[in-house]
């Protein structure tokens, strides 16, 4: 029986019962015929003995070995005797190894399907512990403003200031380019439709108060969190991985109240700079356009 140009397999009658022809290359690469085939034509035949007849046999890898063990599996449930002394010297060895210890009954671990109100008790008490942490953690944060304003906060003041950069100036680049895409489309998108009612003056009214009041602020969330704060993210991961947090506690300095403050007050600073920052350039970015269509 021909499977494909690089392995086959034929089954013949034999004086001891069938043979098992093999020959090409066996490789998961090339693809495993399914043992099913073949172990249907044995049940057919019904033979007492196979063996095997690998002198046109390539090579081979687990593919093959993971194609015999099913096979000898399915004979030993059919009662039919494999001849495995008729392979080659390292396939028996394989398959040796393979058969050496059982299977143990009840070993493999069974997905089962959770009743509804486990999956319900699962996720409270998830939440339950997560909101104890976020309680703590504001909680630590609390004391660590407090000590600020008393002035034993127990931090560098050049960490703040580097904070600051970081969070502010670095961050004009992105910021510009999305409040002058957003003030453009505001712009671009209230001039096509105000026009056909003749009220294209309120296309500056739209721009002002739709960046000043929403999409401003907005977007200058969006962007801090997801630069700022996945910066702050990887940074503090990283310190807990190499146990550089656990050797601030062991100093017996707060983890909190040394990286964590610096950071949540650089974001104090600059988010309100960075916000109004935002609605002049949206604003300046609808300008350009209402300049370009209406005038």
């Amino acid at each position: 029986m021909s499977i494909n140009t690089t392995h086959k397999y034929q089954l013949q009658n034999s004086e001891e019962g069938m043979c098992l022809q093999l020959s090409g290359d066996w490789r998961f690469q090339s693809g495993i015929p399914d043992p099913l085939h073949l172990i249907d034509e044995l049940q057919s035949a019904q033979p007492e003995k196979l063996s095997f007849d690998c002198q046109q046999l390539g090579s081979w890898d687990s593919g093959l070995m993971t194609f015999l063990v099913t096979l000898i599996n399915s004979c030993k449930q059919n009662n039919v005797s494999v001849l495995q002394e008729t392979l080659p010297g390292g396939i028996q060895k394989l398959l040796h190894l393979s058969f050496a210890v059982p299977e143990r009954k009840g070993n493999r671990r069974e997905l089962l399907g959770q009743p509804a109100l486990a999956k319900i008790g699962n996720v409270t008490i998830e939440l339950h512990r997560n909101w104890n942490d976020l309680l703590s953690f504001i909680g630590n944060l609390v004391i660590g403003f407090f000590n600020f304003v008393r002035g034993k906060a127990r931090f560098r003041y050049s960490d703040l200031f580097y904070q600051i950069e970081c969070a502010g100036p670095s961050a004009l680049l992105i910021v510009t380019l999305v409040s002058v895409l957003v003030g453009i489309i505001l712009a671009f998108v209230g001039a096509s439709q105000l026009r056909i009612f003749g009220a294209e003056i309120f296309v500056a009214n739209l721009v002002g108060l739709g960046m000043a009041r929403e999409m401003g602020a907005m977007m200058t969330a969006i962007i801090m969190a997801g630069r700022s704060g996945a910066a702050y993210a990887a940074q503090l991961g990283t310190m807990q991985v190499n146990e550089e947090i656990d050797a601030f506690k062991t100093l017996g300095i707060s983890p909190i109240e040394f990286l964590v403050f610096p950071r949540l007050l650089a974001l104090i600073i600059t988010m309100p700079l960075l916000c109004i920052y935002t609605d002049f350039m949206g604003i300046l970015g609808g300008s350009r356009v209402c300049t370009n269509i209406l005038d």
